[in-house]
């Protein structure tokens, strides 16, 4: 049975963006491209009628940036996959991306490969990363061990920080999917947090206060 494409919106006041965000869609059986809209204002004007399964988001908008635009658009859907795009891999902006809610994060200048492959990350409930966002990523919880956690919840860790799926940590770590979510519920018991980025929000903060002390 032929499964329904992924229903797709972009946002991008760069006019330039939108002819080639047509063509990335164009013949496409997975993914439907919806509408392209310049600012979060305009999609949540149309979101009634255009009701996205991902939304894929510049940073830097008129009006309501895209990072600030993330707390509206879950409002009209929670479940809604947001990616985030911009010219910047700071960290301290991925970072906050993140802790607002985004599903992913790519760097400009994008390619098709690169779109399809975020939007197939997200599908599969895994983040959507840049490889010079995810170097960034890496290298700040790269060989870190965390002593509330234990050996197997420290290298569950190290893979959902690279923007990994329940599905390929499993396989990775082979034991199965609800194994690693057992790991993963533990983890957000001890550290007192209710998901992934706030977990590695967490985990950033208790390293950097043991560099402080140490």
């Amino acid at each position: 049975m032929k499964t329904l494409p992924l229903k797709v919106i972009v946002i991008d006041d760069d006019k330039n963006m939108h002819a080639k965000y047509q063509g990335f869609f164009f013949g496409s059986e997975e993914y439907e491209l919806l509408g392209i809209y310049d600012s979060i204002g305009e999609t949540l004007l149309h979101y009634r009628k255009r009701t996205p399964d991902i939304i894929l988001s510049e940073v830097s908008l008129p009006g309501i940036s895209g990072i600030l635009g993330i707390e509206q658009l879950r409002k009209k859907d929670a479940s809604v996959k947001i990616i985030m795009i911009s010219t910047k891999s700071d960290f301290d902006l991925v970072k906050k991306a993140f802790k607002n809610g985004a599903n992913g994060y790519l760097t400009k200048p994008i390619t098709r490969a690169r779109l399809f492959h975020a939007l197939n990350s997200v599908k599969q409930d895994g983040a959507a990363l840049s490889y010079d966002v995810a170097k960034k990523l890496i290298s700040t919880f790269q060989k870190k061990r965390y002593m509330l956690l234990s050996k197997r919840e420290n290298q569950i860790v190290d893979y959902l920080s690279q923007g990994a799926t329940y599905k390929s940590i499993a396989e990775k770590l082979f034991v199965t999917t609800s194994t690693v979510n057992f790991h993963i519920q533990n983890i957000y018991l001890k550290l007192n947090v209710n998901s992934k980025s706030e977990a590695l929000e967490k985990l950033r903060l208790l390293d950097t206060n043991q560099r402080k002390y140490a």
